[in-house]
């Protein structure tokens, strides 16, 4: 078994597909693992008893033997989809927005937005499918935009106490996000993650000065 990290490859929201995704990597014999991140909180408010995630990871070596593997079981059933899936009432602007952002659907919708468009006179080239992969990783590699209002809240909090300051600081510096090819990329600019450093530092000497004035204040007593 390979040392290598696993990553996010895919989320699903409910556990039968992740599975189905899982039965393929075994049968294939593609190293992953399958995670289940389903809380019982749900962070948005949004009223859900149950925030439902399943992740799969795989290492990043294994992204693009995927893809592929994905795309040849997807082609495999295009011939006998109906009429009646929601994909052929779509506009080619539509469609042709399916193959900038593929990392935002299925392969299947991905290879019938192609099938659909080539039938309709507007066929897509692998080269030019190439260009867009690239042009949207170089999209999805940018960072957040900056995050003035977390970097405000981390430098309150580490002065207040130091902790959450601590773990915002340490999160702003470190934090990354997987791209689709299985690169993983700083999440904040340069400049939000080195706040998050003068915040992790900060709420770490407010926190030993607490420590130390509680105690302090004991010895007194």
């Amino acid at each position: 078994m390979s040392d290598l990290p696993f990553v996010t490859y895919q989320r699903f929201m409910n556990q039968q597909d992740a599975q189905e995704l899982a039965e393929l990597l075994t049968e294939n014999s593609v190293e992953f693992q399958l995670e289940n991140g389903t809380t019982s909180f749900d962070p948005s408010f949004a009223n859900n008893a149950v925030n439902h995630e399943f992740r799969i990871k795989l290492q990043q070596k294994d992204f693009q033997p995927v893809d592929e593997l994905l795309l040849q079981t997807s082609s495999e059933l295009l011939e006998s989809i109906g009429q009646d899936y929601y994909l052929f009432e779509f506009t080619d602007v539509e469609l042709f927005e399916i193959l900038e952002k593929r990392d935002e659907w299925s392969k299947f919708d991905f290879l019938l937005a192609q099938k659909l468009l080539k039938e309709r006179g507007c066929e897509i080239s692998e080269t030019q499918l190439d260009a867009m992969r690239a042009e949207r990783l170089k999209e999805l590699a940018h960072p957040e935009k900056n995050q003035t209002s977390w970097v405000a809240i981390g430098y309150i909090s580490a002065l207040l106490g130091g902790l959450f300051g601590m773990f915002m600081g340490w999160h702003l510096y470190t934090h990354k996000k997987t791209l689709p090819n299985g690169n993983r990329v700083y999440d904040y600019s340069q400049s939000n993650r080195k706040h998050g450093v003068v915040i992790f530092f900060l709420g770490l000497v407010c926190f030993v000065l607490f420590l130390f004035l509680r105690w302090s204040k004991v010895q007194l007593y």
